[in-house]
């Protein structure tokens, strides 16, 4: 047995000194199987959704209504044609109410109170991956999956996903900003 221990088991993408359940703000990326275009056309410098991407869009707008316990919020995101953009918070909760609590402010982002935090790091705990961002990940995936075959039953995603601990407030305008330009990009791109 051990001659193939290791061998076949892929590196986490996951920053290995997060845990994953701590407030904070997160770029996450999608993308379709084969960068298939599932999610519809970008035709006149505009994204046009299909059946498919608009269930992708309906599932992401519903994650902090399906996880209120987790005290999340949506910041800026896309459906492209072949993947999704999205920023999500996590805020203080009863799963990390080990971190200090944050002050309300007029918009999401003044709800991390981590910023100072991330750079030192905070070591991740293993254990059961669940009231986390992974978890919020496979139960977007999932439902869009079950409804996504419905109407084609080819409809897949890709086995991960790209994230990014967003670091400051600086760095979540970038990242916003990119996500909202992304439209006018890919016509750049496909050229």
């Amino acid at each position: 047995m051990s001659k193939f221990w290791g061998k076949y088991r892929l590196k986490s993408n996951r920053w290995e000194y997060w845990d994953y359940k701590k407030p904070g703000a997160y770029f996450i990326t999608i993308c379709t199987k084969h960068r298939q275009h599932f999610f519809g056309k970008i035709e006149g410098g505009e994204m046009n959704l299909n059946e498919v991407g608009s269930i992708a869009k309906t599932e992401w707008k519903k994650t902090p209504k399906i996880r209120k316990d987790m005290n999340i919020t949506l910041g800026e995101y896309v459906i492209m044609p072949d993947h999704m953009h999205g920023i999500i918070i996590i805020g203080n909760n009863e799963y990390n109410t080990r971190e200090k609590q944050s002050t309300p402010g007029r918009d999401a982002m003044h709800r991390v109170s981590t910023w100072g935090d991330i750079e030192s790091g905070s070591q991740k705990r293993f254990g059961p991956q669940r009231k986390n961002l992974a978890s919020i990940i496979r139960g977007y995936k999932s439902s869009v999956t079950i409804q996504g075959r419905k109407i084609n039953p080819e409809f897949c995603w890709q086995s991960n996903y790209h994230d990014r601990v967003i670091r400051n407030y600086q760095e979540y305008q970038v990242i916003a900003e990119y996500i909202l330009d992304n439209v006018r990009r890919w016509k750049l791109k496909v050229k």
